[in-house]
């Protein structure tokens, strides 16, 4: 169950917060964006040096907007690979979640690059014979591209358990959003519900969104495919 509650302008869960040694490249994957933006609103997609993460780059990926709400994987480690059984560079995000998740996903996605906003959400796998119970943390935080607007995401998701049968999706447990602004802009979609009658109240909310593994990669392999893969 997700409880969430509106504290100035941001959604802030009340659930309690993970620890940190259960999901750590979570949480080193947001002290790297913090330490790059440095006071600012966001950092730069080429503030990001994979070097920086080296040692938990397998969980990490670059997002890039493609419409309101919708993001394709640019860059992934290893791990994201694992757990749907292929290769999901190219893959929309919501590749990664059950079909009733994805809306929320979505939502998300329009709050961290129209907001802009950092997300954390924690996620449970689908579970049946050969899938295990499997929990994982999702990070997402915007990076600014040349015309300095958001266009990237950098994140990270990190599963806790034995992954069993690819491919393994996910739903939303918990989310916590975090505005980077105090007075954060209406996304497109809330300044649209807001002009029909009824529907302001809505807007505010959010709508409820693999496997023999392959091995981790090493941190030379995966920091190769991050300095020549992705080239804005």
């Amino acid at each position: 169950m997700r409880i969430e509650y509106l504290k100035g302008s941001n959604v802030i869960s009340i659930a309690p917060a993970r620890t940190q040694h259960r999901f750590p490249a979570i949480s080193q994957v947001e002290a790297y964006w913090q330490g790059l933006r440095n006071g600012r609103l966001m950092p730069s997609r080429s503030d990001v040096d994979p070097r920086g993460i080296s040692d938990i780059l397998e969980y990490t990926f670059v997002l890039e907007k493609i419409a309101p709400g919708m993001a394709r994987i640019r860059l992934s480690g290893m791990h994201l690979n694992d757990l749907l059984g292929m290769e999901v560079r190219g893959m929309p995000i919501t590749a990664l979640f059950l079909p009733e998740a994805r809306r929320q996903i979505q939502r998300t996605l329009e709050l961290v690059f129209e907001r802009p906003s950092t997300a954390r959400l924690s996620l449970s796998g689908d579970r049946g014979l050969t899938r295990p119970a499997l929990e994982a943390q999702l990070y997402l935080a915007p990076l600014k591209g040349a015309d300095g607007q958001p266009n990237r995401i950098l994140g990270a998701l990190q599963a806790n358990g034995r992954i069993g049968r690819a491919p393994r999706r996910f739903t939303v447990r918990e989310s916590v959003i975090d505005s980077l602004v105090e007075d954060p802009p209406l996304t497109p979609r809330e300044a649209a519900e807001r002009r029909i009658p009824g529907l302001a109240e809505h807007a505010r909310g959010f709508d409820p969104a693999p496997v023999a593994p392959k091995g981790k990669a090493t941190p030379r392999r995966g920091l190769h495919l991050w300095l020549v893969a992705d080239n804005d």
